[in-house]
Order: structure tokens, then sequence, then C-alpha cells
């Protein structure tokens, strides 16, 4: 069933969802979180899709936030708001879903609108698919949610959008560059308990801009401690994971996109199902959680130039050479020149230390000048 409003406020929205409703056979409310997109004509379409499969598993009303602000002063002085209604079936999924076109001026006050539209006492979630704001969780909307999604793929630069999301990152903030590795570090996980041996290093190998790769790559440099090279490959996507052990090379190779093939020292080859996986697929993994994800924010943190990291972030974690990127593991290699630095700032000190005379003073005291140089009085 689907309503069309032009020129209409939130209240009759709300009347139009409750009318709808009513008319499906189903007056009570059964969803359990609002989903909140906010793209352009362009894109909602595909969002909307995907965000209509997610909500089959997590039923949910879903609002679609289109700003069409218009090109010349007078659409831009106007202020007008069209909804598309609809309930079951179709684009709507298992839920609700509202169309949301602002016109004007009033396309700069999304929050406004959508405030009296979000189902009551319950969970908040706000999805980007392009153009997400520098830092989500200062957006008025991203205020409004328990998670915000973004996505660094969908960016010119995938790798400054990862040190954006590192400098910027609050609880409740993930990107779905994170949410793609996520059969990938199942089962490496996997692996390492079948394989209790010592890690050395690691090599991820994928495309150039494939910002999952860059964060499977900081995420085995943060949990193991040891450093990780980035190679490239012509994709799709991420391509192999290698970890270099005392018992030899532990390997997961996809060569295709789909079907991944995990070899362990001293274990028969196996196959392992790794398709890459839909938009749907990976929102309606995210609405599965709302609390925040601390796995990501370490690795994105580790080397995004985050909070206490001091580090040029993902760019710095690439270093291109001779075709390989290499994400390097800073923790040990920053507690390494650390002792370094130490150490040679101790050999300079003793070095130019002048030795003190037997009864204790130094030359320069002797001679009857100043301890800081000054000269003699």
């Amino acid at each position: 069933m689907n309503i069309d409003l032009t020129d209409t406020t939130s209240s009759q929205i709300n009347s139009a969802l409750v009318k709808a409703r009513r008319a499906s056979g189903s007056p009570a409310i059964g969803m359990v979180l609002t989903l909140v997109i906010v793209t352009d004509e362009g894109n909602h379409y595909d969002a909307l899709k995907a965000a209509g499969e997610a909500s089959k598993e997590h039923p949910s009303r879903i609002l679609v936030v289109v700003r069409r602000p218009g090109r010349s002063p007078r659409d831009r002085a106007k202020a007008r708001l069209d909804a598309e209604v609809r309930m079951g079936g179709g684009g709507a999924g298992a839920g609700e879903t509202v169309l949301l076109r602002l016109h004007g001026e009033l396309a700069a006050h999304a929050y406004s609108v959508v405030l009296p539209l979000l189902l009551p006492d319950a969970p908040v979630v706000v999805w980007w698919p392009e153009d997400a704001p520098e830092k989500p969780s200062d957006d008025l909307l991203g205020t409004l949610a328990q998670r915000r999604i973004t996505d660094a793929a969908a960016t010119e630069d995938p790798e400054a959008a990862l040190v954006l999301r590192a400098e910027t990152y609050a609880p409740g903030d993930t990107d779905l560059a994170w949410t793609r590795i996520t059969p990938w570090r199942s089962v490496l996980a996997a692996a390492l308990d079948q394989k209790h041996t010592e890690i050395t290093g690691a090599t991820v190998e994928g495309e150039e801009y494939n910002p999952s790769t860059e964060l499977l790559a900081l995420w085995l440099a943060e949990r193991l401690s040891v450093p990780v090279e980035r190679d490239v490959s012509d994709g799709p996507g991420i391509t192999a994971v290698r970890l270099m052990t005392a018992d030899g090379v532990i390997c997961l190779d996809r060569a295709d996109g789909s079907l991944a093939e995990l070899a362990v020292p001293g274990q028969p080859d196996r196959h392992v199902a790794l398709q890459r996986r839909s938009t749907a697929e990976l929102i309606a993994e995210e609405l599965r959680r709302l609390d925040p994800d601390e796995a990501y924010e370490q690795a994105v943190r580790f080397g995004g130039g985050g909070a206490g990291t001091g580090t040029g972030g993902v760019k710095q974690a690439g270093v291109t050479q001779g075709g390989v990127k290499q994400a390097a593991a800073k923790k040990p290699t920053a507690q390494a020149a650390a002792k370094k630095g130490a150490a040679r700032t101790s050999a300079k000190a003793d070095a130019a230390e002048p030795e003190a005379e037997p009864d204790g003073t130094q030359p320069a005291e002797r001679d009857g000048a100043e301890p800081n140089g000054a000269g003699p009085k």
C-alpha cells in the first residue's frame, strides 16, 4: 500500500502511517528500530532496496531523507515536504517505509522533520550510503542514533576517509568497510585457534584502494603486534592473507571472490565459503548489535591517527615500496624506536659529561666558571 503526500507535515505523515497500518490489518507496531537513510535522488533506490531486504531480519521503520535544496534562488527560498508512505511488500520490506523529500530551506532542517517520525522507545540507526558528514556523531541526525553507519568504499579517497573516521570516532560509529571483513576475521581467528604457534609476520593482499584491505591489515597488526605487509592485487576486494609462523605459512587465499582455500601447516588444505556479500547483508549484520564496536575502534585508531596514537594514520601505514604497500605494526616498532632513542640519548650524555675531579667538583667549577657555562664572575 502506497500513500503519496505533497506539501505535507510530519503530523500528516504519522496519520498516514496509522491509516496504512489499519488498512493492512496490523494495527499494532511490531518493529524493533528506526533506520534513517540520508541519501540523494541518485542513490536512494539502491539504499532503500538494501534496507528493505535487511528489514526482513530486523522489522523496522525506514525513513529515507532526500535533500533537494534547489538550484535557483527562488527554489532555495521555498520550503516544502513531500512524502511517500509504503506499507508491506515491495520496497517496504517487513516494516514501514517513508520516503521524505525536503525541498528548499527545509533541506537544512531534516532533524526537525525526522524527530516526530521516530518509533517511540526504540533504537535509532542512521546510515549514510554516500557523502557522510566529517563527524557523524556531531551531525544533528547522528545525535539521534545509537549506531551511525558510513561507507569509506563509497568515497573518492577511501584511505583518507579511514583517517577521518579514526580522528572523529565516537562510540556507536562503524563503517561497512569493517563489516565486509567479518568473515575473514572469523576464519583467521579459527585457524589460529587450531594452530597454536608464534606469529612472526603477516601479509594482506587486495585491491590498491580498498579500505577493507587496509582495515584487515590494521586489525592484524593491532591484535598480533607483528609487522604486516600490504600487497596490491587486481582483486576483487581482498584476495589473500598469509600469516608467517614458526611452523610455516598459514594462507587464506580467495582468488575468485567467492570460494577461498585455507592452508595450515600440518593439516590438509580445505575450501572455505567467502562470498562477497551484498549491501543488504552488510546492513543486516550491523543491525544485529547496537552497542559500540570496540574492535573496530581499536583497528581504525591503530592506524588512523586517532586519540592517543600520534601517528599519521592509514597513509603512513601504507608506504608504497616497489608496488607493495606495507602496513607496519606501529606498536612494536614505536617501542623499539623509543628504546633505541633512549639508548642513544644516554650514550651521548655519557660521552658529553666531563669526568669529576677526585674532590667531586666538575672541571668548570674548579676553574671558577658557573655550572651553566656563564663564565667566571
